[in-house]
């Protein structure tokens, strides 16, 4: 699939290195099949030195003869780049989009009508190889290209497929932001912590060890988070009473919530475009 394609990374940001980074770790590509585009000089440097990649500062010339082109840019410069790449790339080329935001119409309106295109939510966990994708496609997509997609997907993490693009402001809420959450949650775990009495590095590492430990065995029962969380709660223990004043404070109404305002603002970013 990809061992036969030429791909095209048009931004070497903080994603795009993670996908180089995921891709060559996975044997998926060779050094010598990937292209960078990235207008920072230093970070150009930076990326091909560190990778052995071929790269330009010039998007069009990245992309004219890629199989593959992979928009992992900022939102906030899509426009830029989209006029840079219209009408230098080839008809049956894929573009896979990772911009939060941005949507397969603005995308396809920027490169002239071009039609095979993937749209993506990734997450940060991405970076070491832990992530999760929530993706879909146009019907222009083969299904050489969608293997293709879910491979570029899969070196990444997990990946999930969903006909309609509206999901993908869901995931954003849910699994795009929701590192976010896990962190602000340690945050103030560790802080309780340290409030009483730990050193803040031994807070840090019983909170890291118990939020690892607690997925891995939350993924490995295949049991519903309530038959979980009811396991370590005893009658009128301690963990009963800290449940108590999580649920006092509404500690489930306000994830709701929160999680909710980042779908409506997904919403709200992907009509101003």
């Amino acid at each position: 699939m990809l061992l036969d394609s030429q791909v095209a990374f048009i931004g070497g940001g903080v994603m795009g290195e993670a996908m180089i980074k995921s891709l060559l770790r996975s044997g998926a590509l060779k050094s010598e099949q990937i292209m960078l585009s990235e207008p920072n000089t230093d970070r150009r440097s930076l990326v091909s030195d560190r990778y052995e990649v071929h790269a330009c500062a010039d998007n069009a010339t990245c992309a004219c003869q890629a199989d593959v082109i992979v928009l992992s840019v900022k939102p906030q410069v899509m426009d830029k780049v989209l006029a840079d790449l219209r009408g230098a790339i080839r008809p049956d080329a894929l573009v896979f989009s990772i911009a939060a935001g941005i949507s397969i119409a603005t995308l396809r309106e920027g490169l002239g009508g071009h039609e095979p295109i993937v749209r993506v939510m990734p997450n940060t966990p991405a970076q070491i190889g832990q992530g999760i994708s929530v993706w879909t496609c146009t019907s222009a997509v083969t299904d050489l290209q969608r293997e293709q997609a879910a491979q570029i997907l899969k070196a990444m993490g997990e990946e999930v497929f969903v006909e309609e693009e509206e999901y993908l402001d869901m995931a954003t809420a849910l699994s795009g932001s929701g590192p976010a959450y896990v962190f602000l949650f340690m945050e103030a775990l560790i802080d309780a912590g340290v409030h009483m009495g730990f050193s803040r590095p031994i807070a840090e590492r019983l909170v890291i060890q118990t939020i690892r430990g607690s997925v891995e065995y939350a993924a490995a029962s295949k049991l519903h988070a309530a038959q979980l969380r009811n396991q370590v709660t005893s009658p009128g223990g301690t963990t009963a009473a800290a449940l108590y004043q999580l649920e006092k404070g509404a500690f489930r109404t306000v994830i709701s919530k929160a999680v909710w305002a980042a779908y409506e603002r997904s919403v709200q970013l992907g009509r101003k475009q």
